[in-house]
């Protein structure tokens, strides 16, 4: 087995024995960087150079004793929306194409302060808005079980990154599913943590009060192991919480005996495709089986998340990117006459097509007149969800759903129907909105070998219950050992690569795929 096919638990492993070094492991990803990322296209910035010398630095210092942390030498990928120091961070937009950041987000800090080896950047939705990677301003990532699918978004890039083997664990951001969706669709693992318990300080902001910091993973041991070095109090975001710190593996438990699971059937009904029912059916009689409590109960109130997501993150990101004005950074128009020309210009050649849709409907829902009609009316439903789920937590001690309710879909499918691709965030939006811990496991594959995920929704900062239920169930069906990509190649289609002149003009290079 290759290196980069191990987990970072594995690679630990085998460097606490001597048997690899730093460098062993670094070489291993770039070469499989460099073998598989013209497919994919995960990645924004790669730092092959940098990184190997990181390696060897590091590997000098274990060997003095200078480093002795266990982390140290591992490398990992971090979402284009996450602020590194000296290192471009784009969200993926023409208006961020030349931004580097002055310092590091608060979760770079800690990789840092761990000697863990940054291998890039990743490829993501503009600011986070979208889930299929299609709406990146530089390239269009694609999912490595089949190179003609999305591998979902907003961190598309994270996921695929993970499940191709170009880097073993990945930091990604969750708004309304944007870590859990593309995990489901590249078959690995993805955790969005409780609202508060990773410092956001450093995310570039799309909707302030539903983002979120997580990993995405191969196994769910990496995803504790990861939650462990990003979560705990930062007094840079007024939103983190004040929690005692844990350490999450040691909730891995393998047993669910007398767990109780609550299934909501309205996240079963119409618009779930029957092969995702079908999969999940059998993941909950496999709990059954392991002595878990499983029950179907109501959420209806969940049926109004999707609209009210919507609204209020919109509204978010209607506020958040007004700082983007051709004034202060980001992007400038180069021919303006006045102030206003400036203005407009600036941030209509600056903006994709779909984060100008969302800023618009922001503007509008916030507007004299409206503001009371959807925006006022959206918090209060809010409420509404969060007392809900409340409602449900005092029964259940998991709330188990669909992640998606389809896997996969073609490239270019959707990306022209802005509603069919609102409506893929379904199942997830609500765990935002309710500032609820989510994680989505793998639990099998369509007809097509196309994965599907599993959503466990915990109550508010209990990561450890919904990790132990995703470990067991993950010991019992062995996803990682019976399925892997294929990394399926496009059908009689021209291949189409964004690259960018000097000038910042964005050209199409048409490759044959043969």
């Amino acid at each position: 087995m290759e290196l980069y096919e191990l987990t970072v638990h594995e690679l630990m492993d085998k460097l606490d024995k001597n048997e690899i070094t730093s460098e062993d492991i670094t070489k291993s990803y770039v070469s499989r960087i460099n073998e598989k990322e013209d497919d994919i296209e995960a990645f924004v910035t790669v730092l092959s150079e940098d990184a190997e010398n990181k390696a060897k630095e590091i590997d000098q210092k274990i060997e003095k004793g200078e480093i002795t942390n266990k982390l140290a030498g591992i490398p990992i990928g971090i979402k284009d929306n996450i602020c590194t120091k000296g290192i471009k961070t784009t969200c993926s937009s023409k208006m961020l194409e030349n931004f580097v950041s002055p310092y590091d987000a608060t979760v770079v800090e800690k990789l840092n302060a761990e000697n863990m080896i940054d291998l890039g950047k990743l490829n993501m939705d503009e600011f986070a808005m979208g889930g299929s990677t299609e709406y990146s301003y530089f390239k269009k990532t694609r999912n490595p079980w089949n190179l003609n699918k999305v591998p979902g978004g907003s961190s598309g890039g994270s996921a695929a990154a993970v499940a191709a083997n170009l880097v073993p664990w990945a930091l990604g951001s969750d708004t309304g599913g944007s870590i859990r969706q593309p995990a489901s669709f590249c078959g690995v693992v993805g955790l969005k943590p409780t609202y508060g318990l990773v410092s956001r300080y450093g995310l570039v902001a799309f909707a302030s009060s539903l983002d979120q910091i997580g990993p995405i993973t191969k196994d769910v041991r990496d995803s504790a192991m990861l939650l462990n070095l990003i979560a705990g109090h930062d007094e840079r975001d007024t939103t983190s919480a004040e929690m005692p710190k844990k350490d999450y593996t040691k909730a891995l438990k393998n047993d669910v005996k007398g767990l109780k699971i609550g299934v909501p059937k309205e996240f079963f009904g119409d618009g779930i495709n029957e092969e995702v029912k079908e999969t999940l059916q059998k993941a909950i009689e496999k709990y059954k089986e392991l002595g878990a409590e499983v029950e179907e109960f109501s959420l209806d109130i969940a049926q109004y998340s999707l609209a009210t997501y919507y609204i209020i993150a919109c509204a978010e990101a209607s506020s958040n990117l007004g700082r983007f004005d051709g004034i202060r950074y980001g992007y400038r128009t180069p021919e303006y006459s006045n102030l206003k020309e400036l203005y407009k210009k600036s941030r209509s050649e600056g903006f994709g097509e779909e984060v100008k849709r969302r800023i618009i409907l922001g503007t509008y829902v916030l507007s004299s007149g409206y503001y009371d009609a959807y925006y006022k009316k959206a918090q209060q439903v809010r409420t509404l969800v969060m007392n809900e789920f409340n409602k449900g937590f005092e029964k259940y001690d998991v709330i188990l759903t669909p992640t998606s309710p389809t896997v996969a879909f073609d490239i270019g499918s959707r990306s022209n129907n802005p509603l069919e691709m609102y409506l893929a965030d379904i199942c997830t939006v609500s765990v935002n909105i309710a500032g609820l811990p989510g994680i989505s496991i793998p639990v099998g594959v369509d007809k097509e070998g196309m994965p599907i995920g599993m959503q466990l929704i915990g109550n508010r900062f209990q990561e450890e219950t919904i990790l132990n239920a995703a470990y067991t169930l993950e010991q019992e069906i062995k996803f990682r050992e019976n399925h892997k990509p294929e990394f399926k190649k496009w059908d009689k289609w021209d291949r189409q690569k964004m690259s960018h002149k000097n000038d910042g003009k964005c050209r199409i290079e048409v490759k044959n795929k043969k």
